[in-house]
């Protein structure tokens, strides 16, 4: 299924035409965000437009949408990214689960639910095709997800019935009001902090009225802070436990097999988002040995990883980058920008540590494979390998491709 849309005006340029243009050199370093949410999804940005202005701002010459189970901003995105001169990557994210994990209680990338697994598709084609299969495939994860939260809002309008507060919403207002197509879990906490502050415009009424809703627990996030006031909100009323927490069906995920077959009929890049340390130096228990890691996701055609450095230690992500460099994965950084906190697009580590300039090396070449790979795709020519890593001169030969590719669009 294909949705229409004009072909991107720099897939119409021959590849011997990019040749001869301008060159773009690793030492140019152009700001790149690989990885951000959209309001397609939930996303810190109020417009499709926020992004592309805030990049202007930060210099920032490549993004990278990365929405849950839609690719329905594809086409504002395009067309902002033309508006700006700001490359895009047209990438999405799913959760996946794996069922053998599940039993045996190993977390993969999700810190809490053993076997539940993230995976991204890198670089799809654009304008957006795939097969009749693929498509009902997303448009039911869609369903699924939006029927769980609209549960949700039931349970914790139940709830709130039982308080003082008296609230009470509509899952489909909420939606048309905070939302696109999908309706997440983010937005149900985003809808109640906003209808409280609305009730009660000074602190103290509001941090009583929150207090008796998490059942006498005092809110300690200062009401500044949106992201964490509405994190507490999700981990007090929306997570297991809470009052209206609604378990997720197994209907809502596709195997991990499934979503990679996805995301190559899609034209994508299966690529494995990697969570590595936690404030306290935690890891998961697929992420803790690395040697192991990197050939398990060989042996599920997993040949690129991405990180959002924002939640690393500085030392531990450049270990762990240059690792998986060597052994032939390519990489790619973000910010993901899916919480209500509006921080910079910039890339960096965990307490605004700058990132290194061999990190940011990676990730202009691990952007540059992407881009050079939607341009063939696009073409109807072929791009990264599914099966197997692309050897070092396939890689080379598609970083510099791309490279030409940013520098073309970027400086018209």
């Amino acid at each position: 299924m294909a949705h229409t849309a004009p072909q991107f005006p720099v897939y119409r340029i021959s590849t011997d035409e990019l040749r001869q243009a301008p060159g773009s050199q690793l030492s140019l370093l152009p700001g790149i965000n690989g990885h951000i949410h959209t309001p397609y999804s939930f996303s810190a940005f109020s417009g499709m437009e926020q992004p592309f202005l805030q990049a202007r701002e930060e210099g920032i010459s490549v993004l990278g949408i990365n929405d849950f189970y839609t690719t329905d901003g594809y086409s504002d995105f395009a067309a902002l990214a033309l508006q700006y001169r700001v490359f895009p990557l047209f990438n999405i994210e799913f959760m996946a689960l794996q069922r053998e994990e599940q039993q045996k209680g190993l977390r993969v990338n999700d810190p809490v639910n053993p076997g539940r697994t993230y995976l991204s598709g890198k670089g799809l084609r654009y304008p957006v095709s795939m097969t009749e299969a693929s498509f009902h495939k997303m448009k039911t994860l869609q369903e699924e997800s939006n029927l769980q939260t609209r549960k949700m809002v039931d349970r914790l309008n139940l709830f709130l019935s039982t308080t003082s507060v008296q609230l009470h919403f509509d899952a489909e207002e909420v939606r048309e009001k905070l939302a696109r197509n999908l309706l997440r879990e983010r937005h149900i906490a985003q809808a109640l902090r906003l209808a409280l502050a609305e009730r009660f415009p000074e602190e103290t009424p509001f941090r009583e009225a929150l207090t008796e809703i998490f059942g006498g627990k005092t809110p300690v996030s200062p009401l500044t802070n949106l992201a964490a006031l509405e994190n507490e909100i999700r981990n007090n009323l929306l997570k297991a436990g809470g009052p209206a927490f609604v378990p997720e069906d197994e209907k809502a995920f596709l195997s991990l097999e499934e979503v990679i077959a996805l995301i190559h009929d899609a034209g994508g890049i299966p690529c494995y988002p990697v969570l590595l340390d936690d404030p306290k130096g935690h890891f998961t228990d697929f992420e803790n040995d690395w040697e192991a890691m990197a050939s398990t996701l060989a042996q599920k055609s997993i040949f690129m990883v991405e990180l959002i450095p924002g939640r690393n230690d500085a030392a531990i992500l450049s270990d762990f980058v240059r690792f998986f460099d060597q052994r032939g994965f390519s990489i790619t950084l973000g910010t993901e920008h899916n919480t209500p906190q509006p921080d910079p697009l910039t890339v960096t580590c965990r307490g605004k540590v700058a990132l290194p300039d061999p990190l940011r090396q990676i990730n202009y070449r691990g952007a540059a494979l992407i881009a050079a790979h939607q341009y063939l795709v696009a073409n109807g020519q072929k791009g990264f390998p599914a099966t197997r890593f692309p050897s070092p001169e396939e890689k080379r030969t598609l970083e510099e491709l791309g490279m030409q590719l940013i520098a073309t669009f970027t400086q018209k």
